[in-house]
């Protein structure tokens, strides 16, 4: 079920991007209405899926894993049972955060987390390439985070006058 998002609707996903455990007197001070209202368009938000879930950002660094890499994976064949193998596979391991299958020369991108060079290359040598179908993998190392967030824009759902 979609609703149709008003400028308080928009201003509270914002807020809610950026501090995710506001209040909702606190969220109400920042945009205009009573905590009640706030109150009750939250949870209208989370019914209708605009709001997934809430969660804590933890800083990579701060608890051990200091190299991120970007991986594209090819598999060898295609087809249903192929891809949902490796799907499966890839949302059982820790180390990756993120996996996307796209378009171009390879199948898959993921990120992947890891203490150090030498744990990303045991993770590479003996879990990921030896997932049944992979026929290549390569890598990018990331060397300094220029940007980095969860907040989606929104912008382009603000409508005139509303």
């Amino acid at each position: 079920m979609t609703i149709d998002l008003d400028k308080f609707d928009l201003q509270l996903l914002a807020e809610l991007q950026i501090d995710g455990h506001a209040s909702n007197t606190t969220l109400a001070d920042l945009i205009h209405l009573s905590p009640s209202q706030v109150s009750r368009r939250i949870q209208r938000l989370e019914q209708s899926g605009y709001i997934e879930r809430y969660s804590a950002l933890l800083r990579p660094a701060a608890v051990g894993l200091g190299v991120t890499a970007f991986t594209s994976v090819s598999l060898e064949r295609h087809g249903e049972v192929h891809t949902d193998a490796f799907n499966q596979a890839v949302s059982e391991m820790d180390e990756v955060l993120e996996c996307f299958a796209i378009t171009g020369e390879a199948d898959y991108m993921l990120r992947i987390v890891a203490p150090d060079l030498a744990a990303l290359s045991e993770f590479m040598l003996h879990r990921l390439m030896r997932v049944s179908g992979v026929r290549s993998v390569k890598s990018s190392i990331v060397l300094n985070e220029i940007k980095r967030t969860t907040r989606l824009p929104l912008g382009h759902l603000q409508r005139g006058g509303t």
